[in-house]
């Protein structure tokens, strides 16, 4: 390659570059007397509260876009610090929350989020409410359960036309929970089921709500003198029952709560899941016979009896044992129950 033209090249990238630099130092002096300008505006004495916020705000979103993160917070901070009784110092750290958030740094954002709930009255900006962006916030990143419970609460209670109160109660009771508040899961479900739409809203992350909270509340109302201190007290005496061909013994040890009789293929969700009728109309005048023991699927948690004779339509019929799931009465949690039918040879 010729030593000329490589010549021309160097200086033509050089005269590239240091134009480039040129524009940019003019954007950065452009930049820095926009700014002094600014700053220049909010000494004055006069400017009313509205133009102060309007040169606050450009001062800020001016920092933002020109991605000089630091300097935008510290210049928001030190003016709420400065400046007490500004309308606008929610909104202010509500920016610099946000910021925070946007750079990963979560545990600072929450902070802020949380110092605007707790020392500066609500406000709307552009016709939203500052604590309730905080809220939906805090929701999010928040680790804490009793801190999540707080803030649902406060969603429900202060902005219940803002959000969804229907998923608000279920995700209420699941933080509940994880606290072990089984009286406040309770409630929470309760006041779930009583929404209108609560059989048909679907919930991200969790599927089946209508169908867990109704058996949660169905099973605390009832008796639950079906359940037994364990499987082999209820296999036992569920097999007894069958040999005697006693049907009235049967019904009695069936869960009187969500008992469900289906294929294989359905879901304890479906319509026609939940069924109740007496073991008499299927014992008498048939042969029933049963496993002498539990199927091979059977685990710690749940249990199947291979059974049949129980109709010229579908003879075989699995008996499905589980373990009692309800934390709310220690006397109950863990025992065993009759909770439904498999129609059919396993799948």
């Amino acid at each position: 390659m010729p030593v000329k033209f490589i010549g021309i090249v160097v200086c033509s990238l050089l005269l590239f570059f240091s134009c480039q630099n040129a524009e940019e130092r003019a954007r950065q002096r452009q930049f820095d007397d926009t700014q002094s300008q600014l700053k220049s505006l909010l000494r004055d004495e006069k400017l009313s509260p509205q133009s102060r916020y309007a040169v606050v705000n450009r001062i800020a979103n001016n920092l933002y876009a020109s991605k000089n993160y630091g300097d935008m917070t510290l210049f928001l901070t030190n003016w709420v610090e400065d400046h007490p009784d500004d309308t606008y110092n929610a909104y202010w750290l509500l920016m610099v929350a946000s910021t925070y958030l946007e750079n990963n740094a979560e545990p600072v954002a929450e902070y802020y989020f949380e110092r605007i709930l707790k020392n500066y009255p609500d406000l709307l900006v552009q016709g939203k409410s500052v604590h309730l962006s905080c809220l939906q916030h805090l929701i999010q990143i928040s680790k804490t359960p009793a801190n999540r419970i707080a803030y649902f609460n406060e969603l429900v209670n202060r902005f219940p036309s803002d959000v969804n109160t229907t998923e608000m109660y279920v995700r209420l009771a699941l933080e509940y929970e994880k606290e072990g508040e089984w009286n406040q899961v309770l409630r929470s479900y309760s006041q779930f089921l009583e929404q209108p739409d609560a059989s048909t809203i679907q919930i991200l992350g969790i599927p089946d709500a209508y169908t867990n909270a109704r058996q949660m509340v169905d099973f605390a109302k009832s008796s639950k003198d079906w359940v037994f201190e364990s499987l082999d007290a209820l296999e036992t005496a569920v097999k007894n029952a069958i040999s005697r061909y006693d049907w009235r013994a049967l019904d009695k040890y069936r869960s009187k709560v969500n008992f469900f009789a289906m294929s294989w293929k359905a879901s304890e969700s479906d319509a026609n899941a939940l069924e109740y009728f007496s073991m008499r109309n299927f014992m008498r005048g048939n042969r029933i016979r049963y496993a002498k023991e539990l199927d091979d699927t059977s685990n710690p948690n749940e249990a199947y009896l291979r059974t049949t004779g129980w109709s010229q339509y579908i003879n075989v019929w699995y008996l499905y044992f589980r373990k009692v799931n309800f934390p709310a009465d220690p006397d109950i949690h863990g025992r065993w129950e009759w909770a439904g039918i498999y129609y059919g040879e396993k799948l």
